[in-house]
């Protein structure tokens, strides 16, 4: 834990412990609101879920700021999204102590335990640290800039609200079938990492690390999971669920051969529908503003609308060959 610390003197720094999970659901909550979309806020059984993940603890990996009094304002962990040199910094700080040097300290703590894990990696790959904020956190901006971070990407929560069940056609060949986690699951995971195999900052997931991210959530229905297939291949999926008051069409793709035939119209419009039977109107997604594919025109195209932007950046570690190149090399 970094002994440059920038806090208010009436301010304490130290690592989270998971007794904290309650208290930071909350405080994410709370930024979130502030920020104006509570729905991307992290409910306490997903927070907690996530602190499991393998590789990650919470324990050495997240930490807290708190006042004299014990209440939490202030949270960040740091994940190991790649090879330990693609990390991704997740930081709130409760919007009554903006100002107190908590967004400066809590990513200095993660920056200094990157660099110490970084050491795990290849020595000849570039690490790098991707943060993200809220477009409307003028001062979550400045304090990333202010820290070497630049802006490298921006994405969408889009959402649309119904007012009727909508209808879809699938293309010719192509068929629903339920979601069977034994039979499914390993089959899904592949098409899913064939999908997004070119999409930006994506790479390639164990099935283990998938299936406990997807399957093991609270949140996961396997009833509402959308599976297209075409004969014996899957053509496309969408992977929905609940999520803070809304429906979510949370991982939607289309394998290659079935694009540009309105299967991902179709999926998507499936989806709403799925969603208005259970009484749910409000259906939201999260996109990359400049996908390759053109996922944000077909959105926009099924009536959907951008609710909320957010912004990655990315600061560079150390200097070295793209974390591509070595996967190419495997």
């Amino acid at each position: 834990m970094t002994k440059d610390t920038h806090l208010d003197p009436s301010l304490k720094l130290r690592n989270a412990a998971w007794t904290d999970v309650n208290t930071v659901a909350k405080l994410i909550y709370d930024v979130c609101e502030a920020d104006g979309d509570v729905t991307v806020a992290t409910p306490a059984e997903t927070l907690e879920h996530a602190w499991h993940e393998a590789g990650f603890n919470p324990l050495t990996d997240a930490f807290v700021v708190e006042t004299s009094d014990g209440r939490i304002v202030g949270y960040e962990d740091l994940y190991n999204e790649k090879d330990y040199v693609d990390w991704n910094a997740d930081g709130y700080v409760h919007p009554d102590f903006k100002g107190l040097g908590i967004g400066t300290t809590l990513l200095a703590c993660v920056e200094e335990r990157a660099c110490e894990l970084m050491k795990l990696a290849d020595p000849e790959l570039r690490v790098f640290i991707i943060s993200a904020t809220s477009g409307k956190d003028e001062l979550g901006k400045k304090l990333l800039a202010d820290m070497g971070y630049s802006p490298v990407r921006h994405f969408w929560r889009m959402e649309i609200k119904l007012d009727s069940q909508p209808t879809f056609e699938l293309p010719a060949g192509v068929e629903f079938r339920p979601f069977g986690r034994e039979a499914h699951a390993r089959l899904v995971w592949e098409a899913e990492m064939e999908a997004f195999s070119e999409h930006w900052g994506s790479h390639k997931h164990p099935f283990e690390e998938w299936e406990f991210s997807k399957l093991e959530r609270a949140e996961f229905d396997p009833v509402m999971w959308l599976i297209a297939w075409d004969g014996d291949k899957i053509a496309g999926f969408s992977q929905n669920r609940f999520r803070m008051g809304i429906g979510w069409v949370g991982t939607l793709g289309v394998l290659k051969p079935w694009r540009k035939k309105g299967l991902g119209l179709a999926l998507l419009n499936a989806s709403f529908a799925d969603f208005y039977q259970r009484g749910m109107k409000t259906v939201g997604l999260g996109v990359d503003a400049s996908n390759s594919t053109g996922a944000t025109r077909l959105y926009e195209r099924a009536g959907m609308s951008v609710a909320s932007d957010f912004i990655n950046f990315e600061k560079e570690i150390r200097p070295g060959k793209p974390l591509e190149d070595a996967d190419q090399r495997k």
